[in-house]
């Protein structure tokens, strides 16, 4: 070939070539990915009620339509962010975008409940490859320094801001289209993202070729499912009938293999020597215990207003924006006091304002006024919340090697998730048998305050668990850390 034919193949496949995307864009593409997964943890809230009476669910089947989601979310979080490193940031979040949005068209066209439960399953598994892409594209794409961490600090109040519009963006769909529209209106926006991506963002990888550890993710989501649906079935058949004891029994030992393949395969998902580090293992027990008694509040607090005082879901969601928004102000304060009263303090702290929220909460009545039956008791609860979530992030993150920051990170948020999970399956139990027989306002409303006395309850062990066990001092090395594949923390509502 001569050197001027060459010359204009080397220029022909040079103009293929994309040119380097804006740093802006790279940062809105990965906000709006997850602006979603956030959104979506949120924003079916409100349209609990409508989906319950449109499609016949069951009481332990519409908390599903929340858990099908989390547990899904939560086992799969550590295998998303690590196949994001092995096969590609950039494919990986086209994977779980693509997903999520086909998963999101599905549930809203759900003609049954099962099919609704299984698209919400999917999203989770969705969200779980997609999540952990979004903060490492963003980091690979902007330098290191004033820049990136203007970068992180955007999609850090993206995901606070989507998970405090859930409830109102919920309402105003449901009030106006329906509840469908609350999956629906991912689709087009998925669409929209997954275009400009596929144009846009560059690919992502790290060097490492270690396998996926597929056989722990499946282990420990089925356990929990598994140990989920045993909780729930003892609303209705109690904790000594066999439909109850075989799927306890079945969940515990499906997370016992887990921990058995973790210690043994050399690539493990939760590498267990980790949990040797007080400060780790201290964190995520404590992060554990909390997310357990807050998840339910989202829930128990939607399903008061509507079935109970009579609210419509755009009502239920302006009501919740107070309670929102205090988690973001709690999750802002909270490095402020930490630097004088020291991270275990702060974290001890923040747990017993949350609890009492619940226990102001748990004296709620069938005719309550919004201010102090609604308002108040969210924003301590969710103040509360956002001060003890970020120094238990902080102390995660301090006892682990910098190599390993992002990979604790990623371990909090799945310890709050899957502590959630579980809790919601317990405190869904405890308000059916708060309600007994009745199905009125007033029987209602005593199964959700014994619910919410109970996660009061589970607070206050909580918070001695944070002064006995958590570490003094979070070790200067410490922060700014956490922001690599599982993401840094985001607050009980996200």
């Amino acid at each position: 070939m001569t050197p001027m034919l060459e010359a204009a193949d080397v220029s022909r496949r040079t103009s293929r070539r994309p040119a380097t995307p804006p740093t802006w864009l790279v940062v809105a593409l990965a906000c709006a990915g997850q602006f979603l997964v956030v959104l979506d943890v949120s924003v079916v809230n409100v349209a609990l009620p409508s989906m319950r009476s449109d499609l016949g669910l069951s009481g332990p089947g519409l908390q599903w339509v929340v858990n099908a989601y989390a547990i899904a979310f939560a086992g799969f979080m550590l295998l998303g962010g690590r196949a994001g490193d092995l096969y590609g940031r950039k494919r990986m979040f086209l994977v779980g975008l693509g997903l999520f949005t086909l998963a999101s068209l599905g549930g809203g066209l759900a003609g049954d409940g099962w099919q609704l439960l299984l698209a919400r399953a999917v999203q989770g598994l969705g969200a779980a490859v997609l999540a952990p892409s979004t903060l490492t594209l963003l980091t690979a794409a902007v330098p290191e320094g004033a820049a990136r961490a203007r970068a992180i600090a955007t999609w850090t109040a993206v995901g606070a801001g989507g998970g405090a519009a859930g409830g109102l963006v919920g309402g105003v769909l449901v009030d106006v289209l329906s509840w469908r529209w609350v999956l629906l209106i991912n689709v087009p926006v998925g669409a929209v993202v997954l275009a400009g991506s596929a144009l846009w963002l560059a690919e992502s990888r790290t060097g490492d070729r270690r396998r996926l550890d597929l056989p722990g993710a499946l282990l420990v989501t089925a356990g929990l499912a598994i140990l989920a649906y045993g909780i729930v079935q003892t609303e209705a058949r109690g904790w000594t009938a066999a439909a109850t004891l075989l799927p306890l029994a079945a969940g515990l030992a499906l997370i016992g293999c887990f921990l058995l393949v973790e210690a043994r395969t050399a690539a493990p998902l939760m590498p267990l020597g980790l949990l040797r580090l007080r400060s780790v293992a201290s964190a995520n027990a404590a992060m554990f215990v909390s997310g357990s008694a807050m998840f339910c509040m989202w829930y128990f607090m939607t399903l008061y207003a509507q079935n109970v005082l009579g609210y419509s879901p755009l009502e239920a969601g302006l009501a919740l924006v107070p309670s929102s928004l205090s988690v973001v102000v709690g999750s802002k304060v909270a490095p402020r006091l930490m630097r004088s009263a020291g991270a275990r303090t702060v974290a001890a702290q923040g747990t017993l304002v949350a609890a009492a929220g619940f226990a102001w909460q748990s004296t709620m009545t069938a005719h309550g006024a919004y201010v102090t039956g609604i308002m108040i008791p969210g924003m301590l609860m969710m103040l509360g919340a956002g001060l003890a979530g970020t120094p238990l992030a902080a102390l995660a993150t301090s006892g682990a090697a910098p190599g390993e920051a992002g990979l604790v990170s990623g371990l909090i948020n799945t310890s709050r998730t899957m502590g959630g999970s579980l809790g919601l399956a317990v405190m869904s139990t405890v308000a059916a048998a708060g309600t007994g027989s009745g199905h009125g306002p007033g029987a209602l409303t005593d199964g959700y305050a014994l619910a919410f006395r109970t996660s009061a309850a589970l607070l206050l062990g909580g918070a001695l668990l944070m002064l006995v066990w958590l570490p003094r001092r979070t070790p200067a090395r410490s922060a700014g850390r956490g922001n690599g594949p599982g993401g840094p923390w985001t607050p009980p509502d996200v």
